[in-house]
């Protein structure tokens, strides 16, 4: 039951954290499109913050760490592609 919780919480910090690098790529893609490359380095900033929060976490909560952290890295994965896919369809209208 442990290892379920913590893939739960792994996918739905993952995805917390990737709605808000959608948010900002949006924003960032409307007001400054010549900007992508350094919205693409606050992103990865922000991938690597919520990361951190997973290990720097892993004594305070009652989850399986390196399930929790490879739940968290693959949906940030999955959610960083899926915005790159939007961004470059964008880009070609």
């Amino acid at each position: 039951m442990q290892i379920l919780f913590s893939v739960l919480a792994g996918l739905a910090w993952g995805g917390a954290v990737g709605l808000v690098n959608l948010l900002i790529a949006k924003k960032i893609a409307k007001k400054k499109p010549e900007q992508l490359g350094a919205m693409s380095l606050l992103r990865t900033f922000i991938d690597v913050a919520a990361l951190a929060a997973v290990y720097f976490t892993r004594e305070l909560l009652p989850l399986r760490f390196e399930i929790t952290l490879i739940a968290t890295a693959v949906t940030l994965s999955l959610v960083t592609i899926l915005i790159s896919f939007r961004l470059a369809a964008k880009m070609k209208e």
